[in-house]
């Protein structure tokens, strides 16, 4: 299952353009960065199902909407291959800040050709994917046709593109024109596959062998035999998440100051929290030494929700104790209690609204637990059994005087 999350974050231009970050429903194994096709959105099928599909292998995607485009600020007319660059860069600097920098980057035509062009500047990324990409930015114009002519005359002209009007520049012609993608894919030290069909009648066959060519190893080609170039089909874009996934894994690998439940320290009698380095507040617990657990904040305040907030594990220890203890109490009493549920909340309320607080002002912290008692208890025994649910140790520490220290270890 995935969980989709709209943001919005500062592209190259100063404009904010619109997000989508798609997180699989479990651990986060790394984050990928899709680039759409020139005057797609982020929300084409080929990115969607992409997405859909890489989040089913624990790897979350952020695809964006380019500056002008789809829900974006921002004038077309004013962009250029060079500002979606930049637009790519920006997008990275915004997962390492608030998530996590991304490990792979994918691009779909013309954002294929982008994400090789933004691979040097996006220093974490590992492993770089295109799928129907042009080896030159400059095979856009080709979309243009009889309207070169006019933009390079008159500085500007009105292209019907996917059935839609655009705006074109002369400075756009002359920014691809200026391209020199060949000479980046020749130094761009990191993994690179490739992705392109033979029968693709808008970016040729040609243009993944001259990306090939001009690629050093590692470098990987597959082909997408009778897809078309917006991969139109389910089962193409469904193909090449399960191949991305597949080809990426040995590129993903943690790297220096990422912990795994493997290093952790641990003592036999006492907790360790660790920060794994998977996120701005994702961390890793010892509990002595023998179970391994995770604690994060949830996507709306910046976390990668891939473990239980700190909260969370307080509403957990209160609530197994209670169960516990009632189990302890009604087995000792020889009650026939099947079986005990504790269903707990966490807020914070003002104090005036508090009707049982010694507080008067401010906020105070609310914990309300619902008790469910499953079995042919009397309701004198349902009473009692509830009653000492209020006497675990747990509900003792949280409702009497805590002392607490710290040491700052060298």
């Amino acid at each position: 299952m995935t969980n989709s999350q709209k943001i919005t974050f500062s592209g190259a231009l100063g404009d904010e353009l619109a997000a989508r970050l798609d997180m699989p429903d479990g651990e986060v194994r790394a984050y990928a960065l899709f680039a759409h096709c020139f005057t797609c959105t982020k929300d084409i099928f080929a990115a969607s199902r992409i997405a859909d599909g890489l989040t089913a292998h624990g790897i979350a995607v952020l695809r964006f909407d380019f500056t002008g485009l789809g829900a974006s600020e921002g004038e077309f007319a004013n962009t250029n291959f060079t500002s979606n660059v930049g637009d790519l860069v920006a997008a990275a600097d915004y997962m390492r800040k608030h998530l996590e920098a991304p490990k792979i980057l994918i691009g779909h035509s013309l954002g294929g050709a982008a994400v090789l062009a933004a691979a040097p500047d996006i220093k974490d990324a590992q492993a770089v994917c295109t799928i129907g990409a042009p080896s030159d930015p400059g095979h856009v114009a080709n979309n243009f046709s009889d309207a070169v002519k006019r933009i390079e005359a008159e500085g500007e002209a009105e292209v019907t593109l996917v059935g839609r009007p655009f705006r074109i520049k002369k400075q756009f012609l002359d920014d691809i024109r200026a391209q020199k993608l060949k000479d980046v894919i020749a130094h761009l030290d990191k993994a690179l596959l490739i992705f392109h069909s033979p029968i693709d009648n808008i970016v040729g066959i040609d243009n993944a062998r001259e990306i090939y060519e001009a690629a050093k190893h590692p470098k990987s080609f597959v082909t997408l035999d009778d897809a078309d170039h917006l991969l139109s089909k389910r089962a193409d874009a469904g193909y090449c998440a399960n191949v991305i996934a597949a080809w990426a894994e040995r590129y993903l690998e943690a790297e220096p100051g990422q912990a795994s439940t493997d290093e952790i320290a641990s003592i036999e009698d006492g907790v360790v929290v660790e920060e794994s380095g998977r996120g701005r507040y994702a961390n890793i617990v010892s509990v002595g030494g023998r179970h391994m657990l995770k604690a994060d904040e949830p996507l709306s305040v910046g976390g990668n929700d891939s473990g239980p907030t700190p909260y969370d594990y307080l509403l957990t220890a209160l609530g197994a104790c209670k169960s516990m203890t009632m189990r302890m109490y009604a087995e000792r009493k020889g009650w026939p209690l099947d079986r005990a549920r504790v269903t707990l909340r966490h807020e914070k309320i003002h104090a005036e609204d508090c009707e049982t607080c010694e507080t008067e002002k401010g906020m105070v912290d609310l914990i309300e637990a619902d008790i469910e008692l499953l079995g042919e208890l009397t309701d004198e025994q349902r009473q009692k059994i509830f009653e000492i649910a209020e006497r675990c140790p747990v509900h003792q520490t949280l409702t009497h005087e805590v002392s607490m220290t710290a040491k700052l270890i060298k």
